[in-house]
């Protein structure tokens, strides 16, 4: 096949103990999935359906083993935030996926950051309109390597934590998501047909805030691994 322009190079992001890398189809991220993250963005959380939005596949910034990422700070924004997130990346495909089926789905996991132009998505909320000025723009994806199913810990318990120049901002564990893995994937199913190669973004605990240009974050998955990023 030929095409008109050069193709795009394909996103994707390291995995502990394979060579070959993991190719990134879509990026979906659920919003307000912690409770104590909900009261603090004004909102009540209860169990009514969860919602979602979207992320470009080259918004990922895949961190080296061992190394630490650098971000730049984006354009069109003076208030960064971070928020420390389960990514959970899918393996196998499929629509209307039950819950109890869900967790077949399930290649591997990372740590990463869904970061936001808190002010520009103020903006589209005040507006009425998508989020995507403040949540898909370049680099708002930081990720860890992923870690396959098989060799990582209990992540539907597992603690997780983000430190901004060594001092602890947030701290939370998987057990105090709203809706579980394996619901979010089943939930989603229904909507989209999910694929070999998705991303999910699973929500994040209380204490986001902002950061600058500088600023050292030090994200943590127990069971997974750490992600490191530098604001420049």
């Amino acid at each position: 096949m030929s095409f008109v322009v050069t193709p795009p190079n394909v996103a994707s992001v390291p995995v502990v103990g394979e060579e070959g890398r993991f190719p990134v189809r879509r990026v979906y991220c659920i919003g307000r999935n912690y409770a104590a993250h909900a009261r603090e963005m004004g909102h009540d959380p209860d169990r009514e359906p969860p919602f979602f939005f979207c992320k470009p596949a080259d918004a990922v910034l895949p961190a080296a083993a061992n190394q630490t990422l650098d971000l730049p700070y984006p354009p069109k924004t003076s208030d960064l935030h971070y928020e420390v997130e389960l990514v959970v990346a899918i393996g196998k495909g499929g629509a209307n996926i039950r819950v109890e089926d869900a967790m077949d789905h399930v290649y591997g996991y990372a740590v990463g950051l869904d970061m936001t132009r808190r002010d520009r998505q103020q903006d589209m909320k005040d507006l009425a309109r998508p989020w995507e000025l403040g949540k898909a723009f370049d680099g708002s994806a930081p990720i860890s390597h992923i870690v396959p199913a098989s060799r990582a810990g209990d992540v539907e318990q597992a603690p997780i934590s983000l430190h901004v120049n060594g001092q602890q901002k947030q701290n939370g564990n998987v057990n105090q998501m709203i809706w579980s893995i394996a619901e979010s994937i089943s939930y989603l199913s229904e909507y989209f047909r999910l694929e070999a190669g998705d991303l999910l973004f699973t929500g994040t605990p209380e204490g986001v805030g902002p950061v600058v240009t500088g600023d050292l974050l030090e994200a943590r998955l127990d069971g997974v691994g750490t992600l490191s990023v530098k604001l420049v």
